[in-house]
């Protein structure tokens, strides 16, 4: 079973292109009366015109996650147009740390997949606070940033946005780390479709598109919820995808005790192996710049 905590626009998005891929059976929990139970039911009756065989069950109480294999963790404040994801880090810690003590209590053997920003922060928050082995404890990572990445990537160069391979890493905040130097077109290398100046303005404008479609919309709910879809069937098929996932380092690109986004390899028991990739240059520099934001936010927090 799959429990989603927080029935929000991206929760609620979460879980319908959850059941759509009919993963497997979904408790969606708010604290919101009837919301999650009114999202039950108008996510199973679209699950039912997709013959998706899948149960889904709303709840006010927590007791509801018990027996999940994983927990999707959604609750919390969104970022406003005027916010930068740091801005949400006082007000999000403790709603993620009540979070984390009922997912210890009502469901221990299960894995975290945190997506509540600012996401890197809120992963080690929920790493300390439930106390579970760190391969358990995850967050979406660079998933939606390398999703937003090949897209301005493939508009830029006309071609299908299934040619492009790229990763971003890093914090998923202002200094995510786009690897531009490892990214290709079908093989063919970026460097010789795009010069240095378009490689920047893509690097640049990956940074600042969160930004763009907040101040339209008000929020970003699809993209992120495809990304997370994507991880949870990696899970639950154990496909053993290779994907950038915010995971806790022990000595890993040269950093330990934190959560930032990297290549890893995700299967059935979470985080299985960590990948580390030479960094260079400002490739590197944006990396460990990330890792000291990072750490600097958890400092100024009581976990």
């Amino acid at each position: 079973m799959i429990t989603v905590v927080g029935t929000g626009r991206v929760g609620s998005t979460l879980a319908s292109q959850l059941a759509a891929e009919e993963l497997d059976d979904i408790t969606l929990i708010d604290i919101v009366k009837g919301l999650p139970q009114g999202e039950a039911l108008d996510i199973s009756h679209m699950a039912t015109q997709y013959a998706a065989d899948v149960e889904l069950v709303g709840s006010n109480d927590y007791e509801a996650m018990a027996g999940s294999d994983l927990v999707i963790v959604v609750a919390g404040l969104a970022r406003r147009p005027d916010m930068t994801r740091m801005d949400l880090l006082n007000k999000n810690t403790s709603i993620i740390k009540q979070v984390s003590e009922q997912i210890k209590q009502h469901a221990p053997n299960s894995k975290v997949m945190m997506i509540t920003n600012p996401m890197d922060v809120m992963t080690y928050v929920a790493l300390k606070a439930t106390g579970f082995p760190a391969n358990r404890v995850f967050g979406m990572g660079g998933m939606l940033d390398s999703s937003r990445y090949r897209n301005l990537l493939a508009k830029m160069l006309g071609v299908s946005y299934a040619s492009v391979h790229g990763m971003v890493i890093g914090e998923h905040g202002e200094s995510m780390t786009p690897l531009a130097s490892r990214t290709s077109v079908n093989g063919i290398p970026l460097k010789e479709l795009l010069d240095q100046d378009k490689m920047k303005e893509a690097v640049e404008k990956t940074r600042k598109i969160a930004a763009e479609v907040i101040a339209l919309k008000g929020a970003t709910f699809y993209a992120p919820a495809q990304g997370v879809v994507k991880m949870v069937e990696s899970i639950v098929r154990d496909k053993k995808c290779v994907y950038p996932v915010c995971t806790y380092l022990t000595g890993q690109y040269g950093v330990s005790d934190v959560c930032i986004g990297v290549p890893v390899v995700l299967g059935k028991n979470g985080v299985e192996r960590v990948i580390e990739v030479i960094l260079e240059g400002v490739e590197k520099e944006s990396f460990l710049k990330g890792v000291q934001s990072i750490k600097a936010a958890v400092s100024s927090i009581q976990i």
